[in-house]
């Protein structure tokens, strides 16, 4: 058996072919795979001086063949990656002939996708299952396979993705074939590859990179001092830390202003340890470690107002910031950083997130943000801590008064995953802001929904004629939701009744109901820019701009020209146009997440044309609501953003 680490274009180049063998599964990743490979390679194709990428190990054997046939391998692991690699690089070879780019279409095809002198099976480089390999052979041919198949699915999800990106090709095929690296591992010929395969794929718990890099560190510790070392060091840091190990090197690595995949950990380690003392790397990340079971587990932290705020940023999803706190906590502790200023610094974190999440602004930048903000604020503000954090971050996508104000209003706040926990925060932030003599506790209190989730005939008759248009543009918006104990018990109650119950609550936040006698569109929205008013108190701009005036006016009176969706534009004239042309994108581009539309807004979207008031007919033939304020149809695009999991960078408009 021999194991090298290798870049991709010395495997799938040259006269050979890869079988995949009877006992594998066939080709089986999904979006989830799909898409963190794609991230993974725009990430490298977007750096100046790309860096290689560590994406899994590759297990082949080679097989016997004819002496004028091919060399030939069984593909024992690593099938799932390597099939889609080359699903990829089909598909940019048909990007090449779009453009005219003949003669990099013919490079990528005779040198990487075929074995242009071969013939019959001899002539793809790769053949899949049997299940898969009509319609591999068919894309590889550049015809169109006459039947679904994962395969073709991913060739399409990567297309749509292209189409989402002004990409390079000539870049994009250079990244894949040398920026790519995996651990090739050849078999012996008397190596039993059906064992391998299952030993490869065990149930058991595989090897770990903090495993990898504690080997890697104790090779290089004398055997007498070992054990001692081991007690030491490594113990207490793997017991305080459990699973999170490998991650906290990850970031322990980042803190001096690199960002590290997690698949690289081990290998950027490597590099590290490799200039230096072991024994030394290994002390200082011993103490860094300390540092780390604090932000994971706040109840660690003696003071308590730091202890207090690092338990709201957990509760927001700060993990990509713990590269820039592990270098804060080391100077808070060597004090360098005063308690006040590293709360100060907390805060800003705080706010700064916050305001991000309200508006949609997507997370996957933080991490090219947090890793070298300590080595700006050095350069940049040296002796002022705090004002460094502040100067830095408002340049990153650091929202203003107007936009936070603005999004907080229509945006649906309530939702799947952790948007409850933030919203959560928020509501209990702004209670706190009253600053009551008798706090009430927060851990027992729920979400409620004033307007209640699902409509009772009651509800129907008191919202009026609009009343389906209402509850899917402001159901789960900052104004209709509220804190209470006694959530199942106000459930899908009246109005008069739940105005009784939450009049009666100790929160500071529900004595706003007390003298309401309807709780309609007007009243819910009303209640939004109440609230959004407050939060920008708790929350407030930290830049060293002059403050901004409030947005008046809003959409109301606008005229696009023009629409950003999915990295595409088009000229609009209406904020009709606009949400067509919305819809019709996200149709063609995401067709999976449409239908989710459809799921979540039916009074706005559907195929049943006589549910709805005013229409346009979309390209897919499906029919949306138009007769709608260009202030409802922004609110209403800005939720199915945030339905479908897309961010403020997906969709832009400008109006004037």
């Amino acid at each position: 058996m021999k194991a090298s680490e290798t870049k991709l274009q010395p495997i799938i180049e040259g006269t050979k072919q890869y079988v995949v063998p009877l006992f594998q599964r066939s080709y089986s990743w999904t979006k989830k795979e799909w898409g963190i490979l794609w991230d993974d390679i725009v990430e490298l194709y977007e750096e100046d001086s790309p860096r290689t990428h560590f994406v899994g190990s590759i297990v082949t054997m080679p097989t016997v063949s004819v002496p004028e046939g091919v060399a030939k391998y069984l593909l024992i692991d690593g099938q799932q990656r390597l099939t889609t690699i080359y699903i990829l690089l089909t598909l940019l070879r048909e990007k090449a002939k779009e453009n005219s780019e003949l003669e990099l279409a013919e490079e990528i095809n005779n040198t990487l996708l075929v074995n242009p002198y071969k013939k019959d099976f001899d002539y793809y480089k790769l053949q899949p299952t049997q299940l898969d390999r009509e319609t591999f052979q068919r894309l590889i041919r550049s015809e169109s396979p006459n039947s679904n198949n994962p395969i073709l699915d991913a060739y399409q999800f990567f297309e749509r993705k292209f189409r989402q990106c002004n990409l390079d090709i000539r870049t994009l095929k250079k990244v894949v074939s040398n920026n790519l690296s995996v651990v090739s591992i050849v078999l012996d010929a008397d190596d039993n590859p059906h064992l391998v395969f299952e030993s490869l794929n065990a149930k058991g718990r595989p090897l770990t990179q903090s495993d990898l890099i504690r080997n890697y560190f104790f090779m290089r510790i004398h055997i007498n001092e070992q054990e001692k070392i081991y007690a030491q060091y490594w113990k207490p840091m793997q017991d305080a830390l459990g699973d999170n190990l490998t991650e906290f090197i990850r970031h322990y690595l980042m803190k001096s202003g690199d960002p590290v995949k997690q698949n690289d950990v081990y290998f950027s380690l490597k590099d590290k340890v490799s200039q230096g003392d072991a024994l030394e790397y290994l002390k200082n990340i011993s103490r860094f470690a300390n540092y780390y079971q604090r932000l994971l587990y706040p109840e660690y932290e003696t003071n308590v107002s730091i202890s207090k705020a690092l338990s709201r940023l957990n509760r927001i999803e700060v993990t990509t910031a713990y590269p820039f706190l592990l270098n804060c906590y080391d100077e808070y502790l060597q004090g360098k950083v005063s308690a006040d200023e590293f709360l100060d610094i907390l805060k800003i974190i705080e706010n700064f997130m916050i305001r991000r999440f309200v508006c949609n602004i997507p997370t996957h930048g933080l991490n090219k943000i947090f890793p070298p903000l300590h080595l700006q604020i050095q350069s940049k503000n040296p002796g002022k801590f705090t004002e460094g954090v502040k100067s830095v971050l408002q340049a990153k996508g650091y929202p203003k008064n107007i936009e936070f104000r603005s999004r907080l209003i229509d945006a649906k706040l309530y939702g799947a995953g952790d948007r409850t926990i933030k919203t959560k925060l928020i509501l209990e932030s702004i209670e706190e802001s009253y600053s009551h003599k008798e706090q009430v506790p927060f851990d027992d209190l729920s979400i409620e929904h004033v307007m209640p989730q699902t409509l009772t005939e009651h509800w129907q008759n008191h919202l009026g004629n609009d009343w389906e248009l209402t509850h899917e543009l402001l159901l789960h918006t900052i104004g209709n939701l509220t804190l209470t104990a006694y959530n199942p018990e106000l459930s899908n109650d009246n109005f008069e009744n739940k105005k009784k119950r939450l009049s009666e609550s100790h929160l500071e936040i529900n004595r706003y109901f007390c003298d309401k006698t309807s709780w309609r569109r007007e009243d819910i929205e009303r209640r939004s820019e109440h609230l959004s008013d407050i939060a920008l108190s708790v929350w407030p701009y930290f830049g060293d701009e002059t403050e901004e005036k409030k947005d008046q006016g809003g959409v109301t009176g606008t005229i696009p020209h023009k629409l950003w969706i999915l990295g595409q534009n088009f000229t609009v004239q209406s904020w009709r146009d606009v949400l067509e042309q919305t819809m019709n994108t996200i149709a063609d581009l995401e067709p999976d997440k449409f239908e989710q539309i459809i799921q979540q807004f039916p009074r706005l979207v559907g195929r049943d044309k006589k549910k709805f008031r005013a229409i346009r007919e979309l390209k897919n033939g499906a029919f949306i609501e138009v007769n709608l304020s260009a202030k409802s149809i922004q609110g209403f695009c800005f939720q199915v953003l945030e339905a479908i999991e897309l961010t403020s960078d997906d969709w832009k408009v400008e109006a004037s």
